[in-house]
């Protein structure tokens, strides 16, 4: 019995790994470093894996200015005066109230303090102290709170609940102080996944923030978790929430590719059919979202969210000059799904942007003739 078990063990590794060893037109293998066959992503310009940046999705150079400042000073004012200069409508307010809100809960999760020891983050307390009616402060001391829950306790629990109704009342201050801003209510749609809001309730959550920011990507990409089969809804739902909000996207807008985001949270944890990637479902997803890529402002804030999951999904479905060009668009930032799942976000990365290498030489291209 135990070697039918580890046959069984073996074929299914088997099954596992073949995506990743094929290709359309021979095989695709692992080399040594330095074989005349071996394809070296360097070539392409891009980022040594050491040196990627897991703290955001692409670039926003007045924010990374910002958070080496806090960071370094302990001084809240920058950020203060950052957020207070970035417009409530639209995707960076969003994006940068996250970023501000996970360093200073990763600062704490580093520093926790002692006796002697100031804990981490303690320039957001200072903000909040200093400037209690401050709009920005209190959207990421929100942000902070709900990050800490699914950081450090678990769903269901006493701890993760009082946490949880914390923020809770954390957003509900944010949102007086902001009332045109939807980050509080962004914010308190993940409390309301945590803490199992019924649906009527999540859906007159949801008409809050569609009142202020009807198209806006971050918000769906949020609300979108609630109703996936794992938390509270099914697949038909995600699906037709995702699908609805494509469907009324305006020209230009990422909508378009919130589907794939869907088709994501649904993958099968094995999946043993090699062509599932190049199934009629996750084709369709993909060609919505490069559409929706090739569509978009070059500025667009979440654009690179887009493009990172596509790298995954066109590396996965062997389209390897598709998966180079995303590449060549959002290398040196790793701050997205799916990379952000990993607990090393930059190898995992780094893994698929050799795959897409390897799979764009082993069908003939070259530095030379990039896609785009």
């Amino acid at each position: 019995m135990a070697i039918l078990w580890l046959l069984a063990a073996l074929l299914l590794m088997s099954f596992v790994l073949l995506p990743y060893l094929r290709r359309k037109r021979g095989a695709v293998g692992l080399v040594p470093a330095g074989h005349p066959d071996g394809a070296d992503p360097a070539a392409y310009g891009f980022v040594r894996q050491e040196e990627l940046d897991v703290r955001m999705p692409g670039p926003d150079e007045d924010l990374l200015t910002v958070l080496d400042l806090v960071e370094r000073t302990g001084d809240h004012r920058a950020a203060q005066q950052l957020l207070a200069g970035t417009e409530t409508e639209g995707e960076v307010r969003w994006q940068r109230v996250q970023a501000f809100a996970g360093a200073a809960s990763l600062e704490l999760q580093q520093r926790p303090g002692g006796v002697h020891e100031t804990p981490g983050g303690q320039w957001l307390r200072v903000w909040r102290a200093e400037q209690p009616k401050d709009a920005g402060g209190a959207a990421v001391h929100a942000e902070f709170l709900v990050q800490q829950a699914w950081r450090t306790s678990t769903p269901g629990t006493d701890e993760f609940r009082i946490i949880m109704e914390e923020a809770r009342k954390a957003c509900g201050q944010a949102a007086l102080l902001a009332p045109g801003d939807p980050v509080p209510y962004i914010t308190e749609l993940s409390i309301g996944r945590g803490l199992a809001y019924p649906q009527p309730e999540y859906e007159k959550l949801w008409m809050n923030i569609l009142d202020r920011a009807p198209h806006h990507m971050g918000a769906h990409l949020a609300g979108l978790h609630y109703w996936c089969e794992k938390w509270h809804g099914s697949r038909e739902q995600a699906y037709a929430f995702a699908e609805a909000a494509a469907a009324r996207a305006p020209e230009g807008s990422l909508l378009a590719a919130l589907p794939l985001f869907a088709v994501f949270e649904h993958l099968p944890e094995v999946n043993l059919v090699a062509s599932f990637y190049q199934s009629e479902v996750v084709t369709k997803a993909m060609h919505g979202a490069l559409h929706a890529v090739h569509a978009a402002d070059p500025d667009d804030p979440v654009l690179a969210h887009v493009r990172h999951l596509l790298v995954f999904f066109l590396v996965r479905a062997e389209c390897w000059a598709e998966a180079l060009d995303q590449l060549l668009h959002v290398d040196g930032h790793v701050g997205a799904l799916p990379w952000t799942l990993s607990a090393d976000p930059a190898a995992d990365f780094a893994v698929y942007r050799a795959l897409a290498v390897a799979g764009y030489e082993a069908n003939g291209g070259s530095p030379a003739n990039l896609p785009g």
